[in-house]
């Protein structure tokens, strides 16, 4: 392994922050597009509940992969030039937000319908009283759904590999290629992996301690 790391250590830090970034963005579009649709599955809307309950049955029933490949085939073909690492984050990013929609819808249903009433007998409308009392509740206890979901994203982005989106999992195919030490090519990978989804775990483990 160590030869790999040496021989290859630019193409490595490349695919680990084209990773990153990946992660990043999606992470923090997923988890906003989430919280959105899931008040549409909430609210007393019948059509916003459809529109929400269509879009993530939708998302969540096709494989990552057939979203991802529609954004490097179709969308280019058709509509706008986008490249792989664009085509991969975009798919990761429509299909991660469907997730963490149910994961947060949960934690809304979970918080007792009292609160809710409890606050707008007090005078708030109910948009103030969802984001002040029912959401922060309501994040205290998806926590640790939402600390798989944030791992798991992670590990997802390694779909980019199929669309040339330079990032780990497209490093090690490449070195490999190169190399035909392909067990050693997917061991340093698989580290470099464990690197950034362990920190993530010991966080939102400490993070849910805290909010207990």
């Amino acid at each position: 392994m160590i030869h790999i790391f040496n021989n290859f250590s630019s193409q490595l830090f490349s695919g680990f922050g084209w990773t990153i970034l990946s992660s990043f963005l999606t992470l923090i579009f997923s988890l906003i597009f989430g919280v959105l649709l899931a008040l549409l599955e909430v609210i007393p809307n019948k059509l916003a509940n459809k529109i929400g309950r269509i879009y993530v049955e939708i998302f969540r029933n096709i494989p990552l992969l057939i979203i991802v490949m529609f954004f490097y085939l179709i969308v280019p073909k058709y509509f706008v030039q986008i490249d792989g690492f664009t085509a991969g984050t975009i798919g990761l990013f429509l299909y991660t937000s469907a997730f963490i929609a149910e994961i947060i819808r949960s934690g809304i249903q979970s918080v007792s319908s009292g609160q809710m009433e409890g606050a707008r007998s007090t005078g708030m409308t109910y948009k103030q009283a969802m984001r002040y009392i029912v959401l922060p509740q309501a994040f205290k206890i998806v926590i640790p759904p939402l600390g798989n979901q944030f791992v798991n994203l992670i590990k997802d982005s390694s779909i980019l590999a199929f669309v040339a989106g330079f990032d780990l999992m497209y490093q090690a195919n490449a070195i490999a290629s190169v190399t035909f030490d392909t067990i050693n090519s997917y061991l340093v990978i698989g580290i470099l992996y464990l690197l950034i989804t362990m920190p993530l775990s010991y966080y939102m483990r400490h993070l849910e301690k805290k909010l207990a």
